[in-house]
């Protein structure tokens, strides 16, 4: 065999594992997920809604944290 011929079908077993990947690929799209990934992707919300919460009470500390201290400010201006 010669160094074309063996590229030559290095190259079709290549073409051929991408259109065997796409076709895959595009079946696990298409809807037919397994059970797993199902798992992984409801495990993924949740903690997405959970991260949500806790950014929600983050951000209310913060401005209730803000108002105190400009609060505590005016009361130290008003004392003078």
């Amino acid at each position: 065999m010669n160094p074309f011929e063996m590229v030559a079908i290095i190259v079709v077993a290549v073409m051929i594992a991408s259109v065997l990947r796409a076709k895959y690929h595009h079946r696990n799209r298409s809807g037919l997920i397994d059970q797993q990934d199902h798992g992984e992707a409801l495990r993924l919300r949740d903690e997405v809604k959970e991260l949500k919460e806790r950014i929600k009470v983050l951000e209310r500390i913060t401005v209730e944290k803000e108002n105190s201290l400009a609060r505590q400010i005016e009361e130290l201006r008003d004392d003078r």
